[in-house]
């Protein structure tokens, strides 16, 4: 929800004073799902939610022609507090998050070699299509990329080829053990 919060608010503090739809489409064409725990989806309601604490508030609503009428939010001085404590708790939070594959490997010796191997050629595929993924999406977003955009594009293919490499190296070390 942090993330979530963090991306409405952010919007309406870059953009002004926007509606839900508006929103979403701008989550959608940021592709946000791909790299924030954020659910376009999830949004509205969360507008809702936020709108009830004060941190955002209904500015107007509009209606064009036979469309449903539009709730426009604005972002209030609270949101902007919030808005700033949220950016500082992220850049502060350094955890690294801790991965359930490191219990898998402790306990591997339930599912044998070859389960264990096969399993983790798949995630290791799984990583190098996410990676070919990332690639090309980066390489299509290019001609719009603020550069901070791109060293956050960068941030998540380091992360995969890391990843990848990691498996990698497991691999060779589940061969070694045959």
């Amino acid at each position: 929800m942090r993330a979530t919060r963090l991306f409405i608010l952010g919007t309406l503090a870059d953009g002004g004073p926007m509606h839900g739809h508006k929103i979403r489409a701008a989550a959608q064409m940021d592709r946000v799902e791909l790299w924030a725990d954020v659910k376009p989806g999830s949004l509205y309601g969360a507008l809702r939610r936020m709108a009830d604490e004060g941190v955002v508030e209904v500015v107007r609503t509009e209606q064009e022609g036979n469309l449903p009428a539009r709730t426009v939010y604005g972002i209030t001085g609270k949101g902007r507090t919030e808005l700033v404590s949220l950016i500082r708790s992220v850049l502060a939070d350094t955890r690294l998050r801790p991965d359930a594959i490191q219990l898998v490997l402790l306990h591997s010796g339930e599912i044998g070699q070859d389960e264990l191997r096969t399993a983790v050629e798949r995630r290791r595929d799984s990583f190098a299509t996410q990676l070919g993924f990332w690639r090309n999406l980066r390489v299509e977003a290019e001609p719009h990329l603020s550069r901070l955009e791109a060293v956050a594009f960068d941030y998540t293919l380091m992360r995969l080829e890391t990843e990848l490499a990691w498996h990698e190296r497991l691999l060779a070390e589940l061969t070694h053990q045959e």
